[in-house]
């Protein structure tokens, strides 16, 4: 780690662990419980602010929002993991799905999404706090790579990132060693619960920033850090569900995200942070309003075109709105019905122009996409057979 790029001490200096091979690591300060923000970050605050408050609205509105939470939490789980190296597509998840047997890349996403369901079951009884972090995530690297890298455990030895030849002192960056990170965690900790007048956003910048910077696990910490995001949103009272997925930001920033936050650390850029967080936050917000609104539009106009129609086809709406992608036997296990009445029921909807047959594979049975929906989840893209 190159100290002399370390300008500022803001946020945290630079110091040498002992020992004849002691290695430069960064030491972060505490969390300020209250912080100046300058003209142009009020304004990025106050379009964020709107923008969670519409998304939070619109949730509240929709007749049935657990429809729509995994197609947001599946885009949320993508994003998050494609920025950790992963390849796994939303086709690859959603159809994944409908055959139930997730692998390699797509593996790591149904994690996600596991640890998505499991810290928002928790939150009902448990704090946003270290106890419940442990718990994600063990999920989260449940028999996937790194899984070895003690899942569900605070770290007890040093980690670091960026380095070309896996050593410390050509590292990028290097969390604190596992004491100071620990005593940084607690403090981490209490920042959460305090009763503070910072700005919900503001704070939630600062934590996301700060569980970054102390890196408490060998491994995940990246991803686990952007669901904290949602968590913190949920329990404070600002979306009713998880309708934010604002890793597909940081994703498509990707350089920006990483530098962003390590500015904070080697300059003090805490306004610079800040606006790239909230920039996030709105952009992503109205994204997602934007797709209910359509989402919410297809699910009346399906009923409409099945309006009149007693047989169980309509039950199928809801089935495509959670995923797009349906086959005859999971429809069947789904509706309890043999797999020839969930095929009538689905050629039925394909030729309504609802459903469109896709590639079978060899073994499986049949399938179809409900390409308006996909399309409406992730915008116009190639569906993979």
């Amino acid at each position: 780690m190159e100290r002399d790029r370390f300008t500022s001490d803001t946020f945290g200096r630079v110091l040498k662990t002992p020992g004849k091979f002691g290695y430069d690591a960064f030491i972060p300060t505490h969390l300020p419980r209250a912080l100046e923000l300058d003209a142009a970050t009020v304004a990025t605050l106050s379009e964020a602010d709107r923008a969670i408050g519409r998304l939070a609205g619109a949730g509240r509105l929709l007749p049935n929002p657990q429809v729509l939470v995994n197609a947001y939490v599946t885009r949320e789980a993508v994003a998050s993991s494609r920025i950790e190296g992963t390849q796994a597509t939303i086709s690859d998840v959603f159809q994944a799905a409908t055959e139930g047997e997730p692998r390699g890349d797509v593996r790591e996403v149904t994690n996600y999404i596991k640890a998505m369901a499991l810290g928002l079951a928790r939150l009902a009884n448990l704090p946003l706090s270290k106890r419940l972090v442990e718990e994600i995530h063990a999920q989260l690297l449940d028999d996937v790579r790194g899984a070895e890298r003690s899942p569900g455990e605070i770290r007890r030895s040093q980690n670091w990132i960026g380095s070309p030849d896996n050593r410390p002192e050509t590292a990028v960056f290097v969390p604190p060693p596992a004491e100071e990170m620990k005593e940084g965690l607690s403090d981490w900790e209490r920042f959460l619960h305090e009763d503070l007048t910072m700005p919900p956003l503001v704070r939630c910048a600062l934590m996301h920033y700060q569980f970054e910077t102390l890196h408490p696990f060998l491994d995940g910490n990246g991803r686990l850090g952007r669901l904290l995001i949602i968590f913190f949103l949920i329990e404070g009272g600002h979306l009713p569900e998880p309708l934010l997925y604002v890793s597909s930001y940081f994703e498509e920033h990707k350089n920006e995200y990483y530098d962003r936050l390590q500015a904070v650390r080697e300059r003090g850029e805490i306004q610079e942070w800040l606006r790239f967080f909230l920039t996030g936050i709105s952009i992503q917000a109205q994204d997602a309003v934007v797709r209910a609104e359509a989402l919410t539009d297809l699910r009346e106009n399906y009923r409409q075109r099945l309006h009149g129609n007693r047989s169980r086809a309509h039950e199928i709406i809801d089935l495509v709105l959670v995923n797009p992608f349906v086959s005859t036997a999971g429809v069947a296990a789904r509706l309890g019905i043999t797999n020839a009445g969930a095929t009538n029921l689905l050629r039925r909807l394909e030729s309504l122009g609802m459903l469109t047959p896709i590639a079978r594979l060899p073994g499986r049975s049949n399938r179809w996409v409900a390409s308006e929906v996909y399309s409406a989840i992730t915008g116009p893209q190639s569906i993979q057979g």
